[in-house]
C-alpha cells in the first residue's frame, strides 16, 4: 500500500514520542500490506473498526491512540485522515474528516 503521508505521523510522534514505535510499526506493515477489503486488515488488526466510505480506525499502543485512514482499496492508496490520543479522537467526527 502507499501510504500518504508518513509526515503526519513524523508530526504527531515529534510531540508525542511514546506514540512513535506503535506508529512506525503500523507505518511499516501497512507499506507492505495489499489489503484488498476491511476483512484482510480485520484478520491483522483486531481491535480495528470500520467506518462508512472506507474509513478504517486503528487502535495504537493499548487504545492510547488512535488512527484514521480513507482506503482505496483498487488503487492501493492509504490517506491518514487523523492521528491523536483516544481523548482527541472523541471530539472529532472520524465519518467527515
Amino acid at each position: 500500500m502507499r501510504v500518504i503521508s508518513r509526515k503526519t505521523l513524523k508530526d504527531f510522534w515529534a510531540k508525542h514520542a511514546g506514540a512513535r514505535p506503535a506508529l512506525q510499526a503500523w507505518f511499516h506493515e501497512a507499506r507492505s500490506a495489499h489489503w484488498k477489503s476491511f476483512a484482510a486488515i480485520k484478520a491483522r488488526y483486531r481491535s480495528a473498526d470500520v467506518l462508512p466510505g472506507n474509513r478504517v480506525v486503528f487502535n495504537l499502543k493499548g487504545n492510547t491512540y488512535r488512527l484514521v485512514v480513507h482506503i482505496h482499496y483498487n488503487t492501493g492508496i492509504v490517506f491518514i485522515r487523523f492521528v491523536g490520543t483516544h481523548a482527541a479522537y472523541d471530539k472529532i467526527d472520524a465519518t467527515t474528516i
